[in-house]
């Protein structure tokens, strides 16, 4: 990029739980796109529930070693952890108050576009590749069941982190309903 060209820096927001080629290829696509990607990773106060079993941390982690493993240079990416608001109409200022400016967004997601577009902010469709096969929920009802198959539909790398934290034993306990925090 020469002195006269202006950077351009897009948003995808996500949970990512877990990360799947899905998420990857979008990502790959965006940058295509843009010079840098802000990938803001929702939700980012909530773990150990069954819609969001992993922290933010440990998808932090997933999504760098996914983005790694099929070569994308990580200096391009900008990974930002957000907690939801319950406030809507606030939604976009909160969100921009933990990043650094961008010019455009990356959504599928119509409520999402709605508030972004609302908010002055040009809104680009997401890349999506096959959403009936690629989607976190489906992931991790697989991985519940005992389905192996889930391993395909993320990168190695991640099913590798999967089994570091033992996600599988620990999405099967918070379903079973005995995942009660300890009480002190």
């Amino acid at each position: 990029m020469n002195s006269d060209t202006v950077m351009v820096r897009g948003l995808f927001i996500g949970r990512f739980q877990p990360p799947h080629w899905g998420h990857i290829w979008a990502i790959k696509a965006i940058l295509e796109e843009v010079d840098e990607v802000i990938i803001v990773l929702g939700s980012a106060q909530f773990n150990y529930i069954d819609k969001d079993p992993f922290t933010v941390g440990e998808r932090i982690w997933m999504l760098r070693e996914g983005l790694r493993e099929v070569g994308v240079d990580l200096s391009r990416v900008m990974i930002v952890p957000v907690p939801n608001i319950e406030n809507n109409a606030a939604w976009l200022s909160y969100i921009k108050s933990y990043l650094p400016p961008f010019q455009v967004a990356y959504t599928g997601n119509p409520f999402v576009a709605m508030l972004l577009k609302e908010g002055g902010v040009e809104v680009r469709q997401q890349p999506i590749f096959d959403r009936e096969r690629y989607v976190s929920s489906r992931i991790r009802e697989m991985m519940i069941k005992g389905d192996p198959t889930w391993r395909e539909l993320v990168p190695s790398s991640v099913a590798r982190i999967i089994d570091e934290v033992k996600g599988v034993e620990r999405l099967r306990v918070i379903i079973s309903g005995e995942a009660e925090p300890h009480k002190w």
